[in-house]
């Protein structure tokens, strides 16, 4: 994908879910997502250990996020092995996402191609925070 096309995407998303999100001010998923929000995106939590995060209705599923919020973007801060059920609901939500993100050091080829497949733009292995700062979205 682009930088032109990511920094579009960016540009037009309003609602972020955030799966994984962490209540503690110190996890890289907290600081990532309070920045979004401050950047003025809606943080949708993901996270089936907390009923609030960062001022927000958690959720216990990308499914069940979906069924209340339409998701411009998933950003995904679980492990690589969780990445392909989670890209699965993403694929199956309506309306579908505009992106799949997935933080730093999460991979998964599988569930890229799926992704692919269902004409989801898939970004891997890289910090959302990072480059939305880079491409001034």
């Amino acid at each position: 994908m682009t930088e032109d096309a990511l920094r579009d995407i960016l540009h037009a998303a309003r609602t972020i879910a955030v799966v994984g999100l962490s209540p503690k001010p110190a996890r890289p998923s907290h600081g990532v997502a309070r920045y979004l929000q401050d950047a003025g995106y809606r943080i949708v939590p993901v996270n089936p250990g907390h009923a609030t995060i960062l001022g927000e209705r958690s959720y216990p599923s990308l499914t069940a996020a979906a069924a209340d919020h339409a998701i411009d973007v998933v950003d995904v801060f679980r492990r690589s092995e969780f990445v392909g059920g989670i890209v699965d609901e993403a694929i199956a939500a309506r309306p579908a996402p505009r992106l799949i993100w997935l933080q730093v050091g999460v991979v998964d080829d599988a569930a890229r191609a799926r992704a692919a497949a269902a004409g989801i733009p898939f970004v891997m292995d890289r910090c959302l925070m990072v480059d939305h700062r880079a491409l001034g979205a």
